[in-house]
């Protein structure tokens, strides 16, 4: 499945079969919600995952991730486009356009959790947590940045 859009001058394709691990790994690894990611955690959670790239010519300039069992149920995280490519409706495209990925439909549920997108992904069909008393959690803030490897001196 690959899909075609264009904005301004520049052409975006959207691919769910070529992930650049490197450049995916640089985007995410200075978003706020996992700083300092490991190149390795990257690139295994790409490859255990349904991902949407987004690409400029050849330069993937987007995620959007889902972790799911392709019948019941989708995580959807590590949605991310470059700053040079921002405030151009990219990220609803990638991640409307990838919802409608054939391994997602059906699904019972979808979830995701973000700091200040809510009226993004409100436009896409995402509600507040119904019942959300009924979730729990572990968590590690920081996980990443308290593994990485001190800077050399």
């Amino acid at each position: 499945m690959t899909l075609h859009t264009q904005r301004g001058e520049r052409h975006y394709t959207l691919r769910f079969d070529a992930i650049d691990p490197d450049a995916v790994h640089a985007m995410l690894v200075r978003a706020y919600w996992c700083e300092g990611i490991p190149r390795d955690t990257v690139a295994r959670a790409c490859a255990n995952s349904l991902c949407a790239g987004l690409f400029c010519g050849t330069e993937q300039v987007g995620i959007a991730r889902w972790v799911t069992d392709r019948a019941t149920f989708a995580y959807l995280c590590d949605v991310f486009v470059h700053e040079a490519h921002r405030g151009l409706g990219l990220g609803r495209w990638l991640v409307g356009e990838g919802m409608k990925h054939p391994d997602l439909q059906g699904l019972r549920r979808q979830v995701l959790f973000t700091k200040d997108m809510q009226p993004l992904y409100a436009q896409l069909g995402f509600q507040p947590l119904a019942t959300p008393e009924r979730g729990m959690e572990i968590v590690h803030p920081n996980l990443y940045r308290r593994h990485a490897p001190l800077p050399a001196a």
